[in-house]
């Protein structure tokens, strides 16, 4: 359904993020704004949703007829195919490549474990099914689709029951026309079974990469298509009458028949939003050089942000064996904000490990039974849990007093699982917990960074996330980064990140072309393609109106095995561009690696055209600043890691703070959402945007 201008200021957009712990909920109402934060409902996650929008709705005072626009995010597709509850799926693919899905790429994650596990495909062998056909790399026809051979497969998977189909065949990003002609016979003989063509969901070469990406959004596709579809016949009952749009992975929106039809394009839909929430913090400060961090109840995200853009990746992994170790897990190859994620979230469980270390997560506690502070029958001890212990959180106003805690069950859970095998006090064993959480987080950014090009100690930390105002300056601290902001709102800040993504889509197709060789009209016509595409489903979510487009070419230098993305000029090409294709390669190569290789050949593999419709909101003008030294609320034990002892510290309600106001560490200033801890080592202040900024001393007492 075309939502014409769908990113009008004036308009009231509501932002509903359902992750794995929290259901957050975000509502502008021209420039007002309302929040929310609930426990996730796992049996039924809109349900918990739709609480929650009802919340601020009627704390708004509005309609829910009134409301102009939904956008979503969800970790349901994630979920999916992580716990292995998805549709019964089939693979139809060329005769003689049914293994490939087994065979992967030969590459050994960890090469020395002999009894190494790697994940199982999606569809099992049984399923999948070889049709006689043949295109090579250049797309000619060497073998014809035979009728015969694809008439019994679809008779195979027509006796198994099968529930969704997945067509890879080889080379088929060059020419689609055997898997379309698959699909619609499929859809001829078997119409209530969705199909997937890999030439639609993942038009690139690397057959491992496409199969395994096609049969992912196959095996969710009837899952979200029921929720999907289920969401918006809910939301109509309640009353809403409007659009509902999707985030999806790379950090637009999308509408709801193209979030049908791709559901892999939204596993990461609640951290991108996040990283565009930061973004959009970076383009209003105007930082240059940001490091988004997420923290929430299940996991930690951290992204590195230039020039207020998230960097963006083509691939991920998901449900990973081992599941923070990179090539154990499914490739995904979708256009996707570039995140490094951990097992550090406010719900991660602590433990003793056999080398009698303490070690938190990956595995969380989840929303049930969550933390042993919840009081829901959780045992185990967890961050939030130590958070209590140390003094950061306020048990009887946790979520504005919604959630109240057992700060005696947190006690108990750390002491009994930590400090007694350990021979710790109770504190020593939660700051344990703290540090350990605290070391990954930052030692998986510090890596990310290296293995980027860049440098950390020059960014400004953005934290955001319920948990991640607890932690962010002792993060800060390990990183030696000296300035962090806390924005607004920080608790649900990927809610709010909704509200700000561009309706945009992004479409990939992998055309090899060596720079010796450049061919500038087949380049055009293929880009022009491309950007009909596009535009076709950004129009379908935005309307008609002005679109930005960004183009880039995947390149390498020939014989090696992966390739870098180079942005390209948005214009028509011809033939004197091959020196210009050079030039922007090199360039980014040196950016990257420091240097370039004179003389050797240059090649492209893939072009990307993504575009977008200006995004949601609107920036708000800083308000003027009067400096001010506030008298604190109350006080409360605040245990420093520095010391290793409780400090007496004030603690301040952010919404009583007026802008200029500035706190010295060690305090606490504290909201519904979140806290921030501002340790003995920062300085705080409120900008002009009541944002909480943080500055270490020059100093350090």
């Amino acid at each position: 359904m075309p939502f014409e201008n769908v990113n009008s200021v004036s308009k009231i957009r509501l932002g509903i993020d359902i992750g794995g712990t929290f259901t957050d909920v975000a509502l502008e109402v021209g420039e007002r704004r309302f929040t929310a934060k609930t426990l996730t409902t796992p049996s039924a996650p809109e349900a918990g949703g739709l609480d929650a929008a009802r919340s601020v709705i009627a704390a708004a005072g509005v309609e829910p007829g009134q409301v102009d626009l939904i956008i979503h995010g969800t970790t349901l597709a994630t979920n999916a195919l992580i716990e292995r509850k998805g549709a019964k799926t089939a693979l139809l693919t060329t005769e003689g490549f049914r293994d490939v899905l087994e065979i992967r790429n030969e590459n050994r994650f960890e090469q020395y474990d002999v009894n190494i596990d790697l994940p199982p495909p999606l569809v099992p062998r049984r399923s999948r099914v070889p049709v006689r056909e043949r295109v090579d790399a250049q797309g000619r026809v060497l073998v014809p689709l035979d009728a015969p051979s694809l008439a019994r497969a679809i008779d195979l998977i027509a006796s198994q029951q099968i529930e969704a189909v997945a067509v890879g065949l080889l080379h088929s990003f060059t020419n689609p026309d055997h898997e379309r002609r698959v699909r619609d016979e499929i859809a001829r003989r078997l119409p209530q079974v969705p199909v997937t063509i890999s030439s639609e969901v993942s038009p690139e070469m690397r057959e491992y990469e496409r199969f395994s990406t096609a049969c992912a959004n196959a095996y969710i596709q009837p899952l979200m298509g029921r929720y999907l579809a289920g969401l918006e016949r809910e939301l109509k009952g309640a009353g809403f009458a409007c659009p509902l749009l999707l985030m999806t992975s790379g950090g637009g929106i999308t509408t709801i028949d193209t979030a049908i039809r791709f559901p892999v394009r939204l596993i990461e839909s609640g951290p991108a939003a996040g990283a565009i929430f930061a973004g959009c913090i970076a383009r209003q400060h105007g930082l240059t050089q940001v490091l988004s961090f997420d923290m929430g109840g299940t996991t930690a995200k951290i992204c590195l942000i230039d020039q207020a853009r998230p960097q963006m990746a083509r691939s991920m992994e998901v449900a990973r064996i081992y599941r923070f170790l990179k090539g154990s897990g499914l490739p995904l190859r979708i256009p996707v904000i570039e995140m490094v994620e951990i097992g550090a979230g406010g719900g991660s469980i602590a433990r003793i490990d056999l080398l009698q270390r303490i070690t938190v997560g990956p595995d969380s506690a989840g929303s049930q039974p969550g933390p042993a502070c919840y009081g829901q029958g959780g045992s185990e001890p967890t961050v939030t849990d130590a958070d209590v212990v140390l003094g950061r959180i306020d048990p009887a106003q946790f979520s504005g007093g919604r959630i109240p805690l057992d700060a005696s069950a947190a006690e108990g859970a750390v002491a009994e699982r930590i400090g007694g095998p350990l021979g710790l006090v109770r504190e020593h064993a939660a700051l344990g917990i703290s540090e350990m959480v605290v070391e990954n987080m930052a030692n998986a950014a510090l890596v990310h960074a290296i293995e980027s090009g860049k440098d950390l100690q020059a960014r400004t930390l953005i934290a955001f996330g319920g948990a991640a105002p607890l932690h962010a300056a002792r993060v800060a601290e390990k990183l030696g980064i000296q300035r962090v902001l806390i924005p607004a709102n920080a608790g649900v800040g990927s809610a709010v990140g909704l509200l700000r993504a561009p309706v945009a889509y992004e479409v990939v197709r992998s055309r090899l072309m060596r720079l010796s060789d450049f061919d500038a009209a087949a380049v055009n016509r293929l880009i022009a393609e491309m950007r009909a595409e596009a535009e076709a489903i950004v129009k379908s979510g935005a309307g008609e109106g002005a679109l930005a487009e960004l183009r880039s070419a995947f390149m390498r230098y020939r014989g090696q095995g992966h390739e870098i993305a180079v942005e390209l000029p948005v214009r028509e090409f011809n033939a004197a561009d091959s020196a210009t294709f050079v030039g922007l390669f090199e360039a980014a190569y040196r950016k990257l690696y420091s240097r370039s290789i004179p003389g050797a050949e240059i090649e492209v593999l893939s072009w990307a055209v993504a575009l977008s419709a200006p995004a949601g909101g609107r920036l708000a003008a800083p308000a003027a600043e009067q400096p001010s030294e506030p008298e604190p609320r109350s006080r409360r034990r605040l245990f420093d890691p520095g010391s290793g002892k409780f400090l007496d510290a004030p603690v301040y309600r952010r919404s009583e703070l007026a802008p200029g106001a500035c706190v010295s560490g060690p305090a606490v200033i504290a909201e519904d959402d979140t806290s921030t801890v501002i340790s003995p080592r920062f300085d705080a202040r409120i900008d002009g945007f009541r944002y909480i900024e943080l500055n270490r001393r020059r100093v350090d007492p």
